[in-house]
């Protein structure tokens, strides 16, 4: 067996290096992890207190739910479903352009390519709850800010997302096609979509999932939905009436997730 060191390798670690390199990775841990809870301020006891303490505040108050008035809150669930179906459907729709517009194999142009890279960060490093913030002084408290807020972030998740499923697809086929004198819409059409449909059907699913959950708390700066309810009865101190949504919304994130798993199985079969 050849052990020369190739340029640029370096050599194997020795027992007693590797064991180094070990404690040090722990001392590492261990010193950033004192660091934070110096700066922070934050007590060790106070963590192991915090969740018996939470837990004796939440029976006290929340405990027993008051299901009263649980006809009158479906149609703030079924906005929300639908803040996440909207949002889902036409946030795929913009993302998977400007995916395209991101793939190396279909745009050669780099200042267009990375242009648009500059865009999709923007809307992806800005937090939905952000976003929703700064809609409500331009539309007012209401379903247009939730919708458009969760639009926005799930562009910024799902245009990355595609991108690296179309640049992992744009393979030696689509250089076979260009070679054979294939046009752009033919390499997208006939190239690309067949192979990225389930990678597309999976990242927007995903998205989905996620986008309920955050449909949820956008309402808890008023964009509408379920969470504006949460929000209100907390505000209120109406906790039982706040803890019977709260497990209205914890029922239908697991029936999502349920869902979401099932036909995401179907399209992997």
């Amino acid at each position: 067996m050849n052990n020369e060191i190739k340029p640029g390798e370096f050599p194997p670690l020795s027992p007693e290096g590797k064991k180094m390199k070990r404690n040090m990775n722990i001392a590492l841990v261990v010193i950033v992890s004192l660091f934070c809870f110096i700066y922070l301020e934050i007590s060790a006891a106070s963590i192991f207190t915090a969740g018996p303490q939470l837990l004796v505040f939440i029976a006290n108050n929340f405990m027993p739910p008051n299901f009263t008035h649980i006809a009158t809150y479906m149609s703030a669930v079924l906005e929300t479903i639908l803040f996440a179906v909207v949002g889902t459907y036409i946030a795929a729709i913009m993302s998977f352009v400007l995916g395209l517009l991101m793939s190396e194999q279909l745009v050669p142009n780099p200042f267009l390519r990375y242009g648009v890279r500059f865009v999709v960060a923007f809307f992806r490093n800005i937090p939905v709850l952000i976003w929703a913030s700064l809609l409500v002084f331009v539309f007012g408290i209401g379903n247009m800010v939730g919708l458009i807020a969760l639009m926005l972030a799930t562009v910024g998740f799902l245009s990355r997302s595609y991108a690296e499923s179309i640049n992992e697809i744009a393979g030696s086929k689509l250089e076979a096609m260009k070679a054979s004198g294939a046009n752009w819409f033919q390499l997208v059409f006939h190239g690309l979509i067949p192979e990225f449909v389930p990678a597309w059907l999976n990242w927007t699913l995903f998205s989905f999932e996620i986008n309920i959950r955050a449909s949820a708390i956008l309402g808890m700066v008023g964009a509408g939905g379920i969470g504006i309810l949460i929000q209100g009865n907390l505000n209120m101190r109406n906790f039982r009436e706040a803890a019977s949504l709260i497990i209205i919304l914890v029922v239908m994130v697991l029936i999502t997730e349920f869902a979401v798993n099932v036909i995401r199985k179907k399209i992997t079969q």
